[in-house]
C-alpha cells in the first residue's frame, strides 16, 4: 500500500567524513510516524554517525535531513531536542549522584516555562508547573516499572537498570522519534528481554517512533518493522527483517562469503 502521509523523518543523501575517511557515503532512508526502524551494519560501518548527523552532533558534508518537513541542517542539538527528537547513548549518561527522578526531571527541562524569578521563589504558577512535570515523570516511572528505585543515586544501581533510567529520561521529553543506539549493550539475557519489552511497549502504546541501533541481531529481528544495514558508510539494503537475513550483501557484510542466515 502507498504511504500517503509524508515521513515523520527523512535523511537525503547524506555524507560525513572526517580528515578524509568517509564515514557515511550518500545514505537516504526514511521513517514514517509510530515505526521501529533499525539501522544494523558491522562495526564502523557508520551507524553512530547517521545517529549524531540526525540529533546534531555532527553536520553532514552533503545531503540533508528533515524531521516533519523541517531541515534539520544549522539547528543547534538543543533545538534539534526541542523540536522532538530524543536520544539514548550507547555509553550510560546520566547524572551519577543525582536520584532516579531527578534524572527524569531533568529530560523535562526544555519543556518548563517558569522564569528565573518564579523557579527561584517556587511559587504560584512555577509549583503548579513543577507538580506537572513530576505527575508526568511518575508516569514513566510506572510505565518502566522502576517504582522501587525512583528514590535512589543512580551510581548505586546495577548498570541495567541504568539504561532503563537513560530510556526514562528521553521519553521524559516526549519526543516524537527516539533515537535507541545501543540500548541492550552489555545487557544479560533477562534484561535484553526486558529492554526488548519496553521498547515495543513504546511503540504499541506511546505511539512514538524509534530508530535501533544494536548488535543484537536477534533483538533487532524480533521487534523492528523495517531494517536498514550499511557497510563502510554506505547503504547496502532495506526492507523487512525476513529480506534483510535473506539479502546476500548484508550476509557477505557480516559473515564474508559464507551464505548463513543471520
Amino acid at each position: 500500500m502507498a504511504q500517503l502521509s509524508e515521513p515523520l523523518l527523512r535523511a537525503e543523501g547524506v555524507g560525513l567524513s572526517f580528515a578524509g575517511v568517509v564515514a557515511l557515503d550518500d545514505v537516504s532512508f526514511e521513517v514514517r510516524e509510530g515505526e521501529l526502524f533499525a539501522i544494523i551494519g558491522p562495526n564502523g560501518a557508520g551507524k553512530t554517525s547517521l545517529f549524531n548527523c540526525v540529533s546534531g552532533v555532527y553536520r553532514p558534508r552533503a545531503g540533508r535531513i528533515t524531521f516533519r518537513g523541517r531541515d534539520l541542517r544549522g539547528l543547534a542539538r538543543h533545538e534539534i531536542a526541542a523540536a522532538g527528537i530524543a536520544r539514548t547513548f550507547q555509553n550510560v549518561e546520566l547524572f551519577p549522584r543525582l536520584s532516579v527522578v531527578e534524572n527524569l526531571m531533568l529530560g523535562r527541562h526544555h519543556l518548563m516555562r517558569a522564569g528565573v524569578l518564579g523557579g527561584g521563589l517556587w511559587f504560584g504558577p512555577a509549583r503548579a508547573e513543577e507538580a506537572r512535570h513530576r505527575e508526568r515523570v511518575e508516569r514513566i516511572v510506572d510505565f518502566l516499572e522502576i517504582e522501587a528505585i525512583r528514590g535512589q543515586v543512580v551510581a548505586s544501581l546495577p548498570y541495567g537498570l541504568q539504561k532503563r533510567v537513560e530510556l526514562g529520561r528521553a521519553l521524559a521529553m516526549e519526543p516524537a522519534l527516539l533515537l535507541l543506539d545501543e540500548p541492550a549493550s552489555g545487557m544479560n539475557l533477562e534484561e535484553t528481554e526486558d529492554m526488548a519489552r519496553f521498547i515495543l511497549d513504546i511503540k504499541e502504546e506511546l505511539g512514538i517512533a524509534q530508530i535501533l541501533v544494536d548488535h543484537d541481531m536477534g533483538l533487532v529481528m524480533d521487534i523492528a518493522d523495517r531494517v536498514m544495514a550499511l557497510d563502510f558508510g554506505q547503504k547496502i539494503a532495506e526492507g523487512t527483517p525476513a529480506e534483510i537475513q535473506r539479502d546476500g550483501a548484508v550476509i557477505r557484510a557480516y559473515l564474508g562469503a559464507e551464505e548463513v542466515a543471520i
